[in-house]
């Protein structure tokens, strides 16, 4: 059975002026963990960039009508072939499976999040647990065509 190789955690406000403390966050524990292990880095940057969207998404839409001191939770979950990135916001649930891709050629200032985590990722969830929170699940295997 595997195990994680390594995990953190950081609680934040819904504050996109924290955005740039969540990354940073992330930046750090690739340096310190991904990097060594193989993981590219085009793959960090594109993670990081999923986290930033996964990160606004909640602060933006999830939290919108949440006052500010609403905790925003990320863990961070290395495993030895894969990263599990975890989002946790108290917004209303919603199905992204709704939320239509932006068409080819067409500019937008927004509704590009969703399009781009999925396609950073190898495999997104996103569910409502028992304690009234989402989960975002972000995962990107190491080596591309392991899940």
């Amino acid at each position: 059975m595997l195990t994680t190789v390594q995990q953190d955690h950081l609680t934040v406000k819904s504050d996109l002026k924290l955005q740039n403390q969540v990354q940073q966050w992330f930046e750090n524990f690739s340096l310190q963990y991904l990097a060594q292990r193989g993981w590219s880095e085009s793959q960090l940057y594109r993670l990081n960039l999923a986290l930033a969207e996964g990160f606004t998404n909640a602060v933006r839409h999830a939290h919108r009508t949440l006052p500010p001191e609403t905790n925003i939770e990320i863990e961070l979950s290395l495993w030895v072939d894969r990263l599990e990135i975890r989002i946790w916001d108290y917004g209303k649930p919603f199905d992204p499976d709704q939320i239509p891709e932006p068409k080819p050629g067409t500019l937008q200032d927004h509704g590009y999040g969703w399009f781009l985590i999925r396609r950073v990722a190898d495999h997104v969830v996103y569910e409502r647990d028992s304690e009234n929170r989402n989960c975002l699940l972000i995962v990107k295997y190491l080596l591309e065509g392991q899940h």
